[in-house]
């Protein structure tokens, strides 16, 4: 990491996923306090997913084939950062959702550029390429702390008059917004998002010059080849099965922040984001055991423990509301779910699909992963919160988290029965030979 090239791509990374970090945890409990209806939250929510879907197409057969990598990335997020920033002022839905749209459409296809610049920059990607994303998951981490002494009622800590620079520390991290305060002082979230993406943009002018790339007569149809590729049942099985996943991954997003609020748990608003990040801390240590697990246990077994992993954390939110203890130690399985389901699908897409149809095959899946997976969930949630489990003000949570904990099941059943991969893929796959059981 000392070196020059790669520390800069590792730095791209930090921001990059320090953008969506800022804002993501918090937006679920936020929209409603701005007086929108389910529908225009799920509205809002959507138009990550929407972009995600036209950026399949986009950054894979226009963006990275028109401009300059880096020029492209700094356009982006010098619009898509104002736009951020404009989230934090406005409280009507028309302006907030067109906000929100444009930095959508112009941030989803930035996560693709990033990797391109990487791996257009590197010596030995196979070596460089995973430390260097670590830098995404690490963002995503940082994102979270400075709420710790945003999201605080500084009320409060005059109140207890701290004597002392450690005093006013451990006063202001005991003190954090709850209720009408907490939702009011949300908006930050966005502003500090907004700021890290103008930041990336003018990050964007220094890094390595990356030229368009040259494509071939049958570019503009890779993504149709990969498509043609679920013919083969163990592929359409593995599809359907990742937009369940995507499903249950993203209620959690949904529902966790406002779960951890309530009085059923009783967070302080200040450490929500960091309670989150656990998932992410404990996904980087995951990623190092994940390429043993692959080679002792197989895709087949390695995915299902992954998405055991989603039911058991939300057994836990549905059966222990009041253990605080066993909820904040629960966030851990999120590295699990995600290294062991999201990460060994593209492990298993790299070895199985042909190499000229490899990155449309990561696009067909992350269709799934980002898109209809999260299309679905913002789409519900807000009215499965919202309207059908809470009555008279009172949320529960129980029957609730009981509905992603079944789906979860129901993905791991479909896994263990009808999802059989060849011992090596088949010579219409392409691929590299690969453990299959």
């Amino acid at each position: 990491m000392n070196s020059s090239p790669r520390f800069k791509l590792f730095l791209m990374m930090v921001l990059q996923f320090f953008i969506w970090g800022a804002w993501l945890p918090l937006i679920f409990s936020y929209l409603p306090s701005l007086g929108f209806t389910p529908g225009q939250q799920s509205a809002i929510l959507n138009a990550f997913p929407v972009a995600s879907i036209i950026g399949m197409f986009f950054s894979n057969q226009f963006a990275d084939r028109k401009f300059a990598a880096e020029r492209f990335l700094a356009f982006s997020h010098l619009v898509g950062g104002l736009a951020m920033l404009g989230l934090g002022f406005v409280h009507s839905f028309g302006p907030f959702f067109l906000l929100m749209l444009i930095h959508c459409l112009l941030y989803v296809p930035t996560i693709s550029i990033t990797n391109s610049i990487a791996f257009a920059n590197m010596k030995d990607p196979q070596k460089e390429f995973g430390i260097v994303r670590m830098g995404g998951t690490i963002g995503w981490i940082l994102a979270a702390w400075p709420f710790t002494f945003i999201l605080v009622d500084w009320a409060k800590v005059e109140q207890t008059n701290p004597q002392g620079l450690v005093a006013w520390i451990g006063a202001a991290l005991a003190n954090g917004l709850t209720g009408a305060a907490l939702q009011s002082a949300t908006r930050y979230t966005f502003i500090v998002a907004g700021v890290a993406s103008l930041l990336l943009a003018a990050y964007s002018l220094i890094l390595p010059h990356t030229p368009p790339k040259q494509g071939g007569k049958s570019d503009n149809l890779a993504w149709l080849e990969a498509a043609k590729l679920l013919k083969h049942p163990f592929v359409l099985v593995l599809w359907v099965v990742t937009f369940l996943d995507s499903f249950v991954h993203n209620t959690y997003f949904n529902w966790t922040g406002t779960f951890l609020a309530s009085p059923a748990v009783g967070i302080p608003g200040n450490w929500i984001m960091p309670v989150m990040s656990i998932g992410q801390i404990a996904e980087i240590l995951t990623m190092f055991i994940l390429g043993a697990t692959l080679k002792t246990l197989g895709w087949r077994t390695t995915m299902i423990v992954g998405i055991l992993g989603h039911a058991a954390r939300f057994a836990v939110y549905a059966l222990f509301p009041g253990h605080k203890e066993l909820i904040i130690l629960v966030q851990i399985l999120h590295g699990i779910c995600y290294a062991f389901f999201f990460a060994t699908v593209y492990i298993f897409v790299d070895a199985y699909f042909p190499k000229d149809a490899r990155s449309s095959a990561q696009g067909l899946f992350n269709v799934m992963i980002l898109g209809l997976g999260a299309l679905v969930a913002n789409s519900i949630c807000p009215w499965l919160i919202q309207e059908v489990f809470t009555k008279a003000g009172v949320t529960d949570f129980r029957g609730l988290f009981l509905v992603p904990c079944f789906i979860s099941l129901v993905a791991v059943v479909a896994l263990a029965l009808f999802f059989h991969p060849p011992k090596t893929p088949q010579p219409e796959l392409g691929g590299s030979t690969a453990p299959a059981h």
